[in-house]
């Protein structure tokens, strides 16, 4: 549906509300629903809530499109919107780089301490620096509560420097995700080189950096703060073979162009890579030698090859990006080698090494090395959260998974103080207005500064409201007052055991796959199309539905909750089955599609322990969905069964493939 389209649709839909024409209302909804499924702003508009929220709807669109005109017209229209701190927000938003000083003061200090105040602090800060006006960045910027912008955060170092401050430590740690950089980074980055803070060395590291993730416009702005020309830099990113041909004889540019050009190449093909590098490897410093071998360690690892872990020993003294530490360590684990593994994650920047995983896998090289109370002491920081790695460090010290016991139910009080809260109230209407980015913000904002009984009582006030997304995240946030009930809901037992029963699957596994996948939202629909509790491709479910026999199905039922259940699972069996009984690669290929784990495992030479397989899955999404799928189940399970369960034995070993398996290859 074209823009055109959408405005006409909305304008008939307002007309025929204002007149109160309930019948032309109903019949312009069955007319033009099948169009509204590609618009889906309004569809929301016409069944949700009448003309005021229609209006909403195009002040939010107009605003992001950066409409003045359309903005000031559409707020005028909405005085009395329950709403009012969104309405002014999208009405301020499109002219917030004109707007005068005291007028963007009085919307802040009016909804101080709100979510979508913080938001407009957010935009503000970013307009003063660009602007540079460090006066009222800096008097703004401790206010700004999440402070959760890179780019807010360069210009805060950029504040810093023109004062006269010397930021490097803390600009090195900051400037690690390019893509993230925007206007802000880049030009923090020339102003430390400027300021003399940053060196060549760290403007090439910088520019590897930009190159390994892809961000060559942002390599190639950086290359020219150091005098390095858009027709250097691009044939080492576009056309790298033709760079390495030339070799790495030459001036330091030349050098590193060479080793970016071989990172481009290696992802590709890594014998062409090694194949050039050891051409050039006796022109090279000792230092550049170990990044060189970093740029084919990294994709060797991701291509999960068995080189990967002897070209990481060979890296000791690069200086390598957040994955390339961490894939540095998976190679380690992969191989066995729990020396190698203890000295990867002791070379890893401090928050790297802070992170659960490689608290997990450090206590486990002290194990391996007979190290136990050092073991202990680091598996006893994270042994109490019912995540993966804390299951995982549980098991480790004998410790038991045991299902706390259920708080005392919240008081007429505290239910009362929740359903008052005005920000929950905001997040039901967005909820309602299948606006679900403003509605989660709106629920997690007023979770920062709850009480355990507080956030009891909102968990108790999501299921009654029945959105049991936000209940999963209110009590995932608890660390005293636990209630399984609410972190681990099981809705639609009846449906559920009529699906699995027949197929004899594991009903805390498919729990914990719901929950990753869609926490309980029924009408959810990610961004490639999945859809329902189960998130289920259109292409998967005519496949199930075909395979299964099941009469009259269409997609437009694919969110009905008995369809979705029974698809998602029949699927889920049949990828089970076809991989071996393997709970860990089954749900990886729920994830990322069957083929995919076959290779994963079809690179191993001997077994490994599932936890091992699952921390080196090469895909990042998938590498987490497993491990929160499987940790989910095994919570459920502790729920569901009088025995206490295991996460080690669910993940259990994956080995090479079975020739004797008869796998199902047309599985989508």
């Amino acid at each position: 549906m074209k823009i055109s389209d959408v405005s006409i649709t909305l304008a008939l839909y307002r007309f025929f509300a204002a007149t109160r024409s309930h019948l032309l209302v109903a019949l312009l909804v069955i007319i033009l629903t099948p169009f509204a499924q590609g618009a889906g702003h309004i569809k929301r508009a016409m069944l949700v809530g009448g003309g005021a929220d229609a209006d909403f709807i195009m002040l939010r669109d107009a605003s992001a499109r950066g409409d003045m005109g359309e903005s000031g017209r559409l707020a005028a229209r909405l005085t009395d919107y329950p709403i009012q701190s969104y309405v002014e927000y999208y009405r301020l938003y499109p002219r917030l780089v004109s707007t005068p000083e005291g007028e963007i003061r009085n919307y802040l200090n009016r909804y101080d301490g709100t979510a979508i105040a913080d938001r407009l602090r957010n935009d503000w800060l970013l307009i003063l620096g660009r602007a540079r006006d460090w006066r009222l960045f800096d008097e703004q910027y401790p206010l700004f509560v999440l402070n959760d912008d890179l780019q807010v955060k360069c210009y805060a170092l950029s504040s810093r420097i023109a004062k006269g401050e010397n930021v490097v430590k803390a600009a090195r740690e900051l400037l690690v995700q390019p893509k993230g950089y925007g206007e802000a980074c880049v030009d923090l980055i020339h102003r430390l080189y400027q300021d003399k803070q940053f060196s060549d060395a760290d403007m090439w590291r910088q520019i590897r950096l930009a190159a390994e993730y892809g961000a060559s416009t942002i390599a190639r702005r950086i290359a020219y703060f150091i005098d390095v020309s858009e027709r250097q830099i691009l044939p080492a990113i576009e056309k790298p073979s033709a760079v390495l041909e030339r070799g790495a004889a030459g001036s330091q540019a030349v050098r590193e162009l060479f080793i970016i050009a071989l990172g481009r190449v290696a992802k590709d093909n890594l014998d062409k890579a090694e194949r050039a590098l050891h051409k050039s490897l006796f022109r090279l410093s000792h230092e550049e030698q170990s990044q060189v071998w970093a740029q084919l360690a990294l994709p060797a690892s991701i291509a999960l090859s068995k080189d990967a872990v002897n070209f990481w020993r060979k890296t000791w003294d690069a200086t390598l990006s957040p994955d390339g530490y961490q894939w540095r360590a998976r190679a380690a684990l992969r191989d066995g080698d729990w020396g190698m593994v203890a000295r990867a994650i002791d070379s890893m920047p401090r928050e790297l090494q802070k992170d659960a995983a490689w608290i997990y896998w450090r206590g486990r090289a002290h194990l391996a090395q007979n190290h136990t109370d050092d073991a202990q002491k680091l598996f006893l920081t994270i042994a109490s959260q019912h995540t993966f790695y804390g299951l995982l460090a549980a098991e480790e010290l004998g410790q038991k998974l045991i299902v706390p016991p259920r708080p005392q139910v919240p008081t007429s009080e505290e239910m009362s103080e929740a359903m008052a809260n005005n920000g929950f109230r905001n997040s039901l209407k967005f909820l309602d207005l299948e606006l679900r980015f403003e509605g989660n913000r709106e629920w997690n904002w007023q979770l920062r500064k709850l009480s355990e009984r507080q956030l009891l009582a909102a968990g108790e006030f999501a299921r009654q409201s029945g959105v049991l997304d936000r209940m999963v995240t209110t009590a995932d946030r608890a660390k005293v007052e636990l209630d399984f009930t609410q972190r681990y809901p099981s809705p639609h037992d009846d449906i559920m055991q009529t699906a699995i029963q027949p197929l004899g699957l594991d009903k805390a596994w498919v729990y914990g796959l719901i929950r990753q996948e869609s926490r309980f939202v029924k009408a959810a629909r990610s961004s490639v199309g999945a859809s329902g509790l189960m998130q289920i491709m259109p292409a998967t479910a005519n496949y199930v539905a075909r395979k299964i026999g099941m009469a009259g199905f269409s997609l437009s039922n694919l969110n009905d909750t008995r369809t979705n259940i029974t698809l998602g699972t029949q699927y889920l069996n049949m990828v089970l089955n076809s991989l071996g009984g393997s709970q860990t690669l089954a749900t990886a290929a729920y994830n990322a599609g069957p083929s995919r784990p076959r290779l994963w495992r079809a690179t191993l030479d001997k077994s490994i322990e599932g936890a091992i397989f699952a921390e080196t899955i090469p895909f990042s999404e998938t590498r987490g969905y497993v491990k929160n799928v499987l940790a989910n189940a095994t919570c459920y399970s502790a729920m569901f069964d009088t025995k206490s369960p295991s996460l080690k034995s669910r993940l259990g070993i994956v080995s090479p493939r079975d020739a004797m398996l008869n796998e199902i290859t047309d599985l989508p």
